[in-house]
Formats: structure tokens, sequence, C-alpha cells
């Protein structure tokens, strides 16, 4: 057993509870027949605003048809989707409510592995408030795929048990500010659970605010990640980095004069392994911004400097 003051666990969870809220869905279905049925669903959510903004996940609000959103108080109020990410499972809701008590957000790039977290939600949709559980931090820039979604990057891992109805819940340090979003958990796996980082629910959640969606910047490339038998196979010099098939015309690469069979091995500094960690180095970076890529040609190191663009994809 993990020794803690119990009285700060106690006001963590007073803070929290201020800033967690229940979002309830209604989905129309189809059965064999075609015959739509609704289909109710629950989540939770963390009052992000205290302009009446809501932050969630966008599995617990996509396709839905109806959404309500219960406060602290227990008045409820109907949700508007302002905006959606699917590939961090980010989603903004906005209820005709002003004056709430918004969540504290911490730096997420600060959070060591072993950690103590609580993670709060509406398990199963259980009346009385939020449902809290403990744990640690197991693991940090974890990456899962949902059967038929997209990829989700750098996720932390927590033993903290995060049970249906959790989804867009926060994840809490000791002093009750969000250092997270709980996003999923393996089914069948005990103390497996995986929560979206509170930097990039604040990133997505203000961009969202701001433009009703997510822009994000584009190098303009297609690649694969490298690997001891492809460097083999054709002879390349190194066995780590992106591998350059094609680039886009008239992308930011190609005005950059980045090349097919080009192997991309750091930006601004830091090392890429593979198409992960080179999507996450630019996805931190803004549209405009000018990012400095080192590649590999042939047995020579360049640099490029390439100015990002908008994506046109989102």
């Amino acid at each position: 057993m993990i020794p803690l003051d119990e009285d700060k666990v106690v006001r963590a969870v007073e803070k929290a509870s201020k800033f967690v809220v229940s979002v309830s869905t209604v989905t129309l279905v189809s059965d064999y027949m075609f015959y739509s049925m609704p289909v109710s669903g629950i989540g939770s959510g963390i009052v992000y605003d205290g302009r009446g903004f809501i932050v969630t996940n966008n599995h617990v609000i996509s396709e839905a048809r109806q959404i309500n959103v219960t406060l602290p108080d227990n008045r409820v109020y109907e949700g508007k989707i302002v905006g959606s990410d699917p590939l961090t499972d980010v989603a903004v809701l906005k209820i005709a409510r002003t004056g709430l008590a918004a969540a504290e957000f911490y730096d997420s790039d600060k959070l060591k592995v072993g950690q103590f977290v609580l993670a709060l939600g509406n398990p199963f949709g259980l009346v009385g408030g939020p449902t809290v559980t403990a744990g640690v931090i197991s693991a940090l820039k974890r990456r899962i795929q949902a059967k038929g979604g997209p990829i989700i990057e750098e996720l932390i891992q927590t033993d903290a048990a995060i049970n249906p109805g959790n989804s867009g819940g926060p994840l809490i340090n000791l002093d009750g500010q969000v250092v997270g979003m709980s996003t999923a958990i393996i089914p069948y796996a005990q103390g497996i659970g995986f929560a979206v980082t509170s930097n990039t629910v604040r990133r997505v959640a203000d961009e969202i605010i701001r433009f009703g969606r997510v822009v994000r910047p584009w190098l303009g490339i297609n690649g694969v990640d490298m690997n001891p038998g492809i460097a083999e196979y054709y002879n390349l010099a190194v066995d780590f980095g992106v591998l350059i098939v094609s680039v886009v015309e008239n992308s930011p690469a190609y005005y950059a004069d980045l090349r097919e069979g080009d192997i991309i091995v750091q930006v601004d500094g830091e090392r890429v392994l593979n198409m992960s960690d080179l999507l996450t180095i630019l996805w931190k970076k803004k549209v405009g911004e000018e990012a400095l890529i080192k590649v590999i040609r042939g047995e020579r190191e360049n640099s490029f400097r390439v100015k990002l663009a908008e994506s046109p994809f989102y």
C-alpha cells in the first residue's frame, strides 16, 4: 500500500468534484430490419471554461443525436458540439450556463512515471457524484489504436481503475489539477488504462473553441518507419528515422527540397526514430512556424528549414 497524506487526497477530490460533469447521449442505431432505435450512452466531462465549455472524449459524443450534461449541482443542460478531433479523442461541448468552476490544468510535460494520480468519473452512470479511484502513472508516451479508429499518440498509462462511463473524466494529481483525460481501457486486463495528456487537451480545446476544429501543421510527405530490415535491403546508412516515400507537390517539403529517399532523423534537435516521433514533434508546432529538419541523403547529412503550412486534412 502506498503511504499517502489522506487529507491531501480528500482536498484534491473535493476540488476536482466541482468541475467533473456527467455526459449522457442518445444515438440512433438500426437493427437487421433497418428499424431505428435509440440507444443511451454515458460518459464524463471536465468543465474547461467558466463560460460553459466542457471537454470530453470524441468517442463519447460522436454520432450522438442528443447530448445532456449534468453538472455537480445536478442541473441538466443540453450540450451542443463545438467541435471534435478523432486523432486525439478530444471533443468540446457548450452548454447555456456561465459562472462555472473550471478545472486547473497541470503541465503534463512535467509528469513522471510513478507519480500518484486519481481518476474521477461516472462509471456505469451511478448517481451520487463522481467515483474516485487511485493509482500511479505506469508509463508515458503510449500509443494505442481503438478498433476501427485512428492511432492515438502520447497517452498516459495508469493503473487507476477506469471503467465504462469514466471516459472524458479527469485524471488529477494530489493538488487537484488535471494531468490527463481518461480515454480508454484494455478489456479483460487489470490495471491498464489510458488518458490523453492535459497539454494535448488544452491545445486541442483551445483551437476548437477558436476555430471550430484543430489546425494542424503539415509537412507534405508520405513516409514509412525505418528498421534494420529496410536499411539492409536497400543498403541505407541508418536503420532509424522516417524514410520519405513521396513528397506532395506544392507542399512545404516540396518547396524545401526534401526528396524521395531522404531519411528524416531529427527535427529541431529532437531525434526522430519513427513516424510517431515525427508527428508528435510537428504537432507541437504552429502553422507558419519553421522546423529545422535533418535528413540522411545517401551517405551525407543535410539540414533543411521548412515553413509548415496548414494541413488540408482534418
